[in-house]
């Protein structure tokens, strides 16, 4: 079973049932889901991930007001719910605590935003790692009577304001041109092999983020990047299979022809949804015509090469 399963059938036995004979006043304002970091989120986790902050667990998300009326008594009674579920139990790491309880609606939005809401302007989502909000949105809400914790789950799910997306394209634009297109075959020839390495891995991980954009998905940690764009569909399971390739390929002028055809399905992407109409395989030609397509005068005045 999964875990993200796993804690869903939790909480219904267990939470659910404990919300209503405990606190049967406060039901209609108590939501419930596991969000956040773990790899059961993703729906990544094996076996592997099962040795620390896997198992039965879920967060219940209060208003401030409630937190502070009833956050330390419906902790000492999440507490008290059995700790093995399905033959599971959840072993915390020195990391993991705070994964798991209860939790203010504002502290778990801050933790990932620095704020208790989502961005308010566009500067504030540009300093945002995007890892952050993807495990902010990651997981599953099995409960939200009261719906201000969906409320905001549902602003960032709607993704970046355009300008931002394309603020963050072309700087992409600019890096994997820079890095694969350009400076990998050069590191090759010169025998700098830590460059070489440096600036594939570069490449895969930035043009994996760039089609992330493309599909208006945010990238999750670095762990999880290549297994979840394989499931995009856009360029998903075609950028999958070539970064494997590319890894797991010795011949650096396979490599490069990779990284070359990449790039160009990529700008087909670009032509297709009008973000450039120039002629040309090189990323970093198309940077700079996206960035001029940014609305905002401020975010236009930004160097493209800052994501």
């Amino acid at each position: 079973m999964k875990g993200l399963e796993l804690c869903e059938k939790y909480f219904v036995e267990f939470g659910a049932d404990m919300i209503e004979k405990k606190f049967p006043q406060y039901k209609h304002r108590i939501a419930a889901g596991l969000l956040g970091d773990g790899s059961e989120c993703y729906g990544f986790d094996d076996e592997i991930s099962k040795d620390h902050d896997w198992g039965p667990g879920f967060c219940l998300f209060l208003t401030r007001h409630d937190f502070e009326e009833i956050g330390r008594a419906l902790q000492l009674e999440y507490d008290n719910l059995p700790k093995i579920f399905r033959g599971f139990q959840r072993l915390t790491s020195q990391w993991g605590a705070g994964r798991v309880g209860v939790i203010e609606i504002g502290d778990y939005y801050r933790r990932y935003l620095g704020s208790p809401q989502a961005p308010q302007k566009l500067r504030q989502w540009l300093s945002i790692p995007e890892e952050y909000l993807s495990a902010c949105i990651s997981g599953k809400v099995f409960s939200d009577p009261l719906g201000k914790f969906s409320r905001i789950r549902d602003e960032l799910l709607n993704f970046y304001p355009e300008d931002v997306r394309l603020v963050k394209i072309s700087a992409k634009c600019m890096s994997c041109g820079q890095s694969g297109q350009y400076n990998f075959m050069r590191t090759v020839q010169r025998r700098e092999m830590f460059a070489a390495q440096y600036v594939e891995t570069k490449f895969c991980s930035d043009i994996i983020s760039l089609v992330f954009l493309l599909n208006h998905q945010y990238t999750p940690y670095f762990k999880w990047k290549h297994r979840a764009v394989r499931a995009l569909p856009i360029l998903g399971e075609f950028i999958y299979s070539k970064v494997a390739d590319i890894v797991s390929n010795s011949d650096p002028k396979a490599k490069n022809a990779m990284m070359n055809e990449i790039s160009s399905n990529v700008i087909n992407m670009f032509h297709k949804e009008g973000l450039s109409n120039l002629d040309s395989n090189f990323l970093l030609d198309h940077g700079p015509v996206i960035h001029q397509k940014i609305k905002d005068s401020d975010l236009r005045k930004r160097n493209v090469w800052a994501g």
